[in-house]
């Protein structure tokens, strides 16, 4: 009774009559109430975790009362239970809490989530579950794994402040770790000229531009002092190799010593790029990195390893310093294509990385370069044109396809992403579009069981991105620009109804507004026709060319003979008769 009375509650508040601020502290304690107890019905606390976590976004009172009636360790406890959906409502409050907070807050909660090893416990029991990872848990992770990131932005946009002797003394450390043994040497003896030139040396051979100033290197900001925190983590959890590092390019000809300070300070911009570090979260995103749950302080480990890898990968190019730039977009390239395997810890990242090395990724280079530079010739041109409608009509064909096997929408409020489903398909004989409600867990529903239809003769056009009047209806920020990209409108009738949709994905977006334009009788626009038709047009042609391998194609086509003299080649069939 208690479950179908806070569900009904939820629904209410869905509609927005009510605002979630006139809620008296009372009922919200009573909701937490039961969420804080252990012997209640998990879809008693499923429905209030879901109550809280709505409830948060929506006012600073309510987040702190939420934040301070719940517990970390409550929150926790709800994780590590095996009921998948408890386990996805206790996320799903734990990053409504983490995106309302302050900065400070943020960091707090951070620090006393990192001393339960949360990460440990996603990588083991979440991650590398049994179960199948819900789309939902994957937005909620990579939301955490942003949050998590998002601390170093800090730190990423300040620069160095040469008067500040914290900074004045990392950056030191950095040249003592390097040199201890020939720092041993008494410079008490040294005159202040003296001792000034002998750190000079040192850091040039560190790798600094401004030699006599280093700190100047580090003025600039993004990645500010970010670069420095790595360095000095470098040097400090991996002595051998920050040593191995600086003494070795120490030795080598000026021009082909790799810089350590330049190519650290580079390669921090760089990693902050490939895992935008301060952008703000994605509302639909669910691309997270496994390893990253795996590892405490990750991003310092993936700088460690990809350090050594900016080291490998000069020597393999036997780059000078004029080909600074060129290592630096290999080792992006390296470590891009890497993260895109999805390596399950940084053992896997670091064995991979390094078995991708510069003549594998030229390889690469040249076989990605073969598959874009189709033979240009003109027979080839001309062939490549003449199937193309063929192909085209085989893309529309597979697009009203996946029409009529339909695709489940979710409805998506201003306040957060909600549970609210709904199904959409295309009847067998393309005349009808049929939708309707469904509960969580039904994938495919028959088509006789949504009752609601509309003609395809009725449609009238389609709208998509900020066309769509759901779209208009909702307040501009950085976190509706997923939305935009999902969004797609049906006018029908005479009287211009809206059928308004937010596709789950970008591929979905894609395959339903060429299905629509099909069926109106309009060109198909997306990315995904062009991808496809790409596809279709290379594999067709590859196989039409087979038997022409190696040999060139001429640009025109060979002359046609002069007729000849006389015909009297041609057999006389009236005398086989006779």
């Amino acid at each position: 009774m208690l479950a179908h009375t806070l569900k009904a509650f939820m629904e209410l508040m869905e509609h927005d009559f009510v605002s979630w601020e006139t809620l008296s502290a009372a009922f919200i304690k009573k909701i937490v109430s039961y969420v804080n107890m252990n012997a209640v019905d998990a879809s008693v606390q499923q429905l209030s975790l879901s109550i809280l976590e709505n409830m948060v976004p929506t006012s600073r009172v309510l987040f702190e009362l939420v934040k301070k009636e719940v517990t970390l360790d409550r929150l926790l406890t709800h994780l590590q239970v095996t009921n998948a959906q408890l386990q996805l409502k206790a996320m799903a409050l734990l990053i409504a809490l983490l995106l309302a907070a302050t900065d400070a807050e943020r960091q707090e909660m951070m620090d006393y989530l990192r001393e339960k090893n949360i990460r440990q416990f996603i990588h083991k029991n979440i991650i590398h579950s049994s179960e199948p990872l819900a789309d939902e848990m994957a937005h909620y992770l990579y939301v955490l794994q942003s949050v998590s990131l998002n601390l170093c932005e800090r730190r990423m946009r300040t620069s160095m402040d040469p008067y500040s002797q914290e900074q004045r003394e990392l950056l030191q450390s950095l040249r003592q770790t390097a040199f201890e043994s020939e720092s041993e040497a008494p410079t008490s003896n040294f005159s202040t000229e003296r001792r000034r030139s002998l750190c000079a040396k040192e850091f040039r051979k560190l790798g600094f531009v401004n030699n006599s100033n280093p700190a100047e290197d580090l003025r600039r900001a993004p990645p500010g002092l970010l670069a420095l925190d790595n360095m000095v983590y470098f040097s400090r959890h991996t002595p051998n190799a920050y040593s191995r590092f600086v003494l070795e390019n120490s030795s080598r000809e000026d021009k082909h010593e790799c810089p350590f300070a330049r190519s650290s300070i580079q390669l921090t911009l760089i990693l902050c790029e490939i895992l935008h570090v301060g952008e703000p979260c994605s509302e639909t995103a669910q691309a997270f990195y496994p390893m990253f749950f795996g590892q405490d302080h990750f991003f310092e480990e993936l700088f460690c390893i990809c350090i050594q890898l900016v080291n490998k990968t000069w020597k393999e190019m036997r780059a000078t310093q004029e080909d600074f730039d060129k290592v630096l977009q290999v080792v992006r390239e390296q470590i891009t294509r890497t993260l895109s395997l999805k390596p399950t810890s940084l053992e896997l990242f670091k064995t991979r990385v390094n078995a991708l090395n510069y003549s594998e990724i030229l390889k690469l280079r040249q076989t990605e370069r073969l598959h874009q530079e189709e033979t240009l010739a003109v027979p080839v041109l001309e062939l490549r044109e003449r199937l193309k409608p063929e192909l085209l009509e085989l893309i529309r064909q597979q697009r009203l396809l996946h029409l009529c096997e339909g695709t489940l929408f979710r409805k998506i409020s201003s306040r957060r992403r909600q549970d609210k489903l709904w199904y959409c398909r295309l009847s067998p004989n393309h005349k009808v579009l049929h939708y309707g409600d469904v509960e969580e867990g039904v994938n495919s529903p028959p088509i006789e069981s949504l009752p609601e239809k509309i003609p395809v003769a009725d449609m009238k056009m389609l709208l998509v991105g900020k066309e769509c009047p759901h779209t208009k209806e909702k307040s501009s920020g950085k976190q509706n620009k997923d939305v935009l990209e999902l969004a797609f409108s049906i006018v029908y009738d005479m009287e211009e109804y809206c059928l308004n949709f937010i596709a789950p994905t970008r591929y979905e977006f894609c395959l339903w507004t060429d299905g629509l334009n099909v069926l109106l009788g309009k060109e198909m626009t997306s990315e995904r026709t062009q991808t496809d038709l790409d596809v279709l047009l290379s594999m067709e042609l590859k196989l039409r060319l087979l038997d022409l391998e190696n040999i060139s194609i001429p640009d025109t086509p060979p002359p046609i003979p002069k007729p000849p003299s006389n015909l009297n080649f041609c057999y006389d069939f009236s005398h086989a008769e006779q």
